[in-house]
């Protein structure tokens, strides 16, 4: 029989997290994992990999498949024992569950595990499990590679930034003239002057009508919206909560009251790389946040244009890989997506 009825206990034994301070954690190769994900290191492990984690409290409904071994937080539930089941296709079939199961309980503010043991399932044996696993695997195999080279040249582009115009050895340095430690022809000038902050605009969640435009906080996208406040290509700043984040998109999007935004025609590769760079501080004690005025007095160094013209260019490119590299990873996680619950069901033979 390929696929039989029980309930979730008799497929796996779920167990809650275990406490541990910051102050007590020691710097380690050990992940420390929350119930929104690895969330800091340890010097030592309190389960054996391969791990399952969700949340018990916090983000609910995410499930993280570990590789190594781990500590798994209080916040989060763990899989004490896979029941002879293989453990990737736990974390995918944990996955469907939770996600059908958080949306019945959407009012509920923690997840149970002796309620979620007692949830009614239907699972396949081990060779249909190592073929389910191997499939939706393949996608996130791809995504994770995906990411690393996202990672790689988000890091490129930083250190081209940090070459260019902290060190000052970029393109044709040898022959330029250098005064009061900047090169001729380049000035300091204030974000004020270079590209004044623009207030975002107030949408609660609940008046949020999904769409196909990002919504910006201060923490980066929060969600989406059916309507977009401003035309990409734009940068972000955080005003209230992550004070001085700073974002870049290329697409339309909304700005919510918690950031500021600087308006297209003020904006380039150049001015977002400086901007990741400026020290904002919270100036307002009672509410922290991001004066605009203090904002606009930043300085910042304006190399000539045609070091800017040049440097734009190598950015650009960069940032076209980092965009085509984005948009194949969203597509290969909505196919993931719409494929995992149809291989739980038996809908899609694997």
């Amino acid at each position: 029989m390929s696929w039989r009825n029980a309930r979730l206990g008799d497929v796996l034994t779920l167990q809650r997290g275990h406490d541990l301070p910051n102050h007590q954690r020691v710097d380690g190769d050990i992940p420390v994992v929350s119930s929104s994900g690895v969330t800091g290191c340890h010097n030592v492990a309190k389960a054996a990999a391969p791990g399952v984690v969700t949340g018990r409290y916090g983000t609910i409904g995410e499930v993280f498949y570990i590789e190594q071994d781990y500590w798994p937080l209080n916040t989060a539930l763990y899989v004490k024992d896979f029941k002879k089941n293989n453990p990737r296709f736990i974390a995918y079939f944990l996955r469907n569950i939770l996600r059908n199961y958080q949306s019945d309980k959407a009012a509920v503010p923690g997840v149970n595990r002796n309620v979620l043991h007692e949830i009614k399932v239907t699972y396949p044996d081990c060779s249909l499990q190592d073929r389910i696993a191997s499939i939706l695997s393949a996608y996130d195999d791809l995504i994770e590679n995906n990411r690393r080279r996202i990672q790689l040249l988000e890091q490129s582009a930083r250190l081209l930034y940090k070459e260019w115009f902290a060190h000052l050895r970029f393109t044709g340095h040898e022959h330029v003239k250098i005064k009061d430690g900047v090169p001729v022809d380049w000035e300091k000038k204030t974000i004020g002057e270079l590209a004044p902050l623009k207030y975002g605009k107030a949408l609660k969640a609940d008046d949020r009508v999904p769409g196909p435009y990002p919504v910006y906080g201060s923490s980066g996208i929060v969600g989406t919206h059916d309507k977009a406040l401003v035309t990409g290509p734009a940068i972000i700043v955080g005003r209230k909560g992550n004070v001085g984040s700073v974002y870049w998109t290329n697409s339309d999007f909304y700005p919510i009251d918690t950031v500021y935004y600087i308006e297209p025609e003020n904006c380039n590769l150049y001015l977002y790389y400086a901007l990741l760079k400026t020290q904002f501080i919270s100036t307002d004690v009672a509410v922290p946040g991001l004066n605009r005025d203090y904002a606009h007095s930043r300085t910042l160094l304006v190399p000539d244009g045609k070091i800017l013209a040049l440097f734009e260019q190598h950015a650009v490119e960069i940032h076209n890989q980092l965009e085509c590299l984005t948009k194949h990873n969203e597509s290969l996680t909505k196919a993931r997506d719409l494929l995992l619950p149809r291989l739980m069901n038996g809908e899609v033979a694997a």
